[in-house]
């Protein structure tokens, strides 16, 4: 079955939570020659780019805020990021938050409406559940 039957033959379904058809159509494929790169995969290269993260994990929760302010149809508008590097040793939280913020100011100009941050540095006894 082709990704858009699959898509298709979910939202028949009545039994389907908003939450369980976003998810179906956050995990077609997309065409990477037809399609700008996500706004993960952005995130992701921006923030690997500028922190040289040794663990990073982006997840979109976009479906938990559908219908509230900045949510946009297609999703891909709140995310949250658990960052470890070692650029954040010896820094507050406040300062580590900065350093993400300034590595994805474009992306938070341009389509990102939310952005929850938890931000470790490699020593910190947090890190070890990441």
């Amino acid at each position: 079955m082709t990704s858009l039957a699959t898509a298709i033959a979910a939202i028949a379904q009545p039994q389907l939570t908003k939450s369980d058809l976003m998810d179906t159509l956050a995990a077609m494929p997309r065409s990477p020659a037809s399609s700008p790169p996500r706004a993960i995969e952005r995130l992701r290269g921006r923030l690997t780019a500028a922190l040289a993260p040794s663990r990073l994990e982006i997840v979109d929760d976009s479906h938990r805020h559908a219908g509230h302010a900045g949510a946009r149809p297609g999703g891909e508008s709140h995310f949250h990021v658990t960052i470890v590097a070692a650029v954040f040793a010896g820094k507050s939280r406040v300062a580590r938050q900065r350093l993400v913020l300034d590595a994805l100011a474009e992306e938070l100009a341009n389509g990102v409406h939310a952005l929850g941050i938890t931000a470790l540095a490699p020593n910190d006894p947090a890190s070890e559940h990441y």
